[in-house]
C-alpha cells in the first residue's frame, strides 16, 4: 500500500483490540505507525531514528530532558535511544510515527 488516510489507520488500529499502534506503510527502512496511546503513554526509548507529525489532541512533549507543549500538525524528532513520551494528552490524541534509517540512528550509521 502506498497511500493511507488518517481515518482508515484509526479504524485498522480499532480493529486491532487492546493495540495502541499499528503498522500502515512500509518501503525499504521507512515504517510508517499510527499512535494512540490511552491515557498513558508508557513507551520505551526506540533503535532507530523517527518522526512524529501530530494529527489530533495536545499535550506536552518529553524528549530527552525537555518537556514542551504540542498541538496538531506539528513534527516532532527523536534520535534513536532517547527516552521520550507524550503526557497529559487529550483523549483525541493520535499521530503518525515514521521509523527510519539504521539501527542506533543515522549518525551511529555514518550518515550524519
Amino acid at each position: 500500500m502506498d497511500r493511507m488516510t488518517t481515518t482508515a489507520a484509526l479504524e485498522k488500529l480499532g480493529n486491532e483490540h487492546g493495540a495502541v499502534f499499528t503498522g500502515v506503510l512500509r518501503h525499504g527502512s521507512l515504517e510508517v505507525e499510527i499512535y494512540k496511546p490511552d491515557k498513558v503513554d508508557n513507551q520505551q526509548p526506540h533503535t532507530r531514528d523517527e518522526i512524529y507529525v501530530v494529527t489530533s489532541g495536545s499535550g506536552y512533549f518529553v524528549n530527552g530532558e525537555t518537556r514542551q507543549p504540542f498541538e496538531p500538525g506539528e513534527v516532532l524528532f527523536v534520535p534513536a535511544g532517547i527516552a521520550h513520551r507524550f503526557e497529559q494528552f487529550t483523549p483525541d490524541f493520535a499521530t503518525w510515527v515514521f521509523f527510519y534509517g539504521p539501527e542506533g540512528g543515522e549518525n551511529a550509521g555514518g550518515q550524519g
